[in-house]
């Protein structure tokens, strides 16, 4: 199954559908994006915007998600910030603590007022 995420006037993702691989297929049975894009348009209307995601985050870096956004320049979608502090690695477009997440094997939660990871204590 192929996946596309409608994109508003500020490339913000507004919804994602799932559409039959074989709706992308050309006559030689190569899968064609602008196929499912036109599919798309035929049913939510012209004048929306589509691009395709991947579940497996095998093209633009990362599955689409929800008010997260595509950036045309990097190629990818990219999730919404989920703190102030942390920061884009524009690498693989994913957000990162200022601080790396302590490899001890105990869970950790981060503390933006800190700006500290913070032991998750489990009774």
């Amino acid at each position: 199954m192929a996946h596309f995420a409608q994109l508003d006037k500020n490339n913000i993702i507004t919804n994602i559908i799932v559409v039959n691989n074989n709706e992308l297929l050309d006559e030689n049975g190569n899968e064609i994006e602008q196929k499912g894009i036109d599919l798309c348009q035929s049913i939510f209307g012209q004048d929306t915007k589509w691009i395709q995601t991947s579940i497996h985050g095998n093209f633009r870096k990362n599955y689409a998600s929800l008010d997260g956004v595509y950036n045309k320049e990097l190629n990818a979608f990219i999730a919404i910030k989920p703190y102030n502090s942390w920061i884009l690695n524009e690498t693989n477009c994913r957000w990162e603590a200022p601080l790396a997440y302590p490899i001890d094997g105990k869970d950790y939660r981060w503390n933006e007022e800190t700006l500290t990871w913070i032991e998750i204590i489990r009774e």
